[in-house]
């Protein structure tokens, strides 16, 4: 049942204790200011992202997401080692789906992942 009423959330934050392996936070093998640069690039060349904000000092880019549903993205970037820097996303949305917000939100977060990956080393987490 619990699942059913999952479909209508309507916010997704990953993290590294989340229980879905795809929304557990993402690390790379990089540097904090390549990390930074490459995904505020990601996202300043997707014509359906809007950035909002830039905070380079919080390790926050914040985005309008214009498709497919309207939806408020936090990516937050932070630097766990040296050379091992840590992506998060807080997504959401205010609109309401028949079918529930929820699977879209992960995909759209997932398909960021993947962006990145291409981008990026990613390193094994234990």
């Amino acid at each position: 049942m619990a699942n059913l009423f999952g479909r209508f959330k309507k916010q997704i934050e990953t993290s590294d204790r989340h229980s879905e392996d795809s929304l557990k936070t993402h690390y790379y093998k990089a540097s904090f200011n390549k990390l930074f640069d490459s995904v505020e690039k990601l996202f300043r060349e997707d014509a359906d992202c809007r950035i909002t904000t830039v905070s380079k000092e919080r390790g926050e880019i914040a985005v309008e997401v214009s498709k497919p549903i309207p939806c408020f993205l936090i990516v937050t970037i932070i630097s766990a080692k040296p050379m091992e820097t840590a992506v998060d996303f807080n997504i959401s949305t205010e609109r309401f789906a028949l079918l529930g917000s929820y699977p879209s939100l992960k995909k759209r977060i997932i398909s960021y992942y993947e962006r990145i990956n291409q981008l990026h080393t990613i390193v094994a987490r234990r």
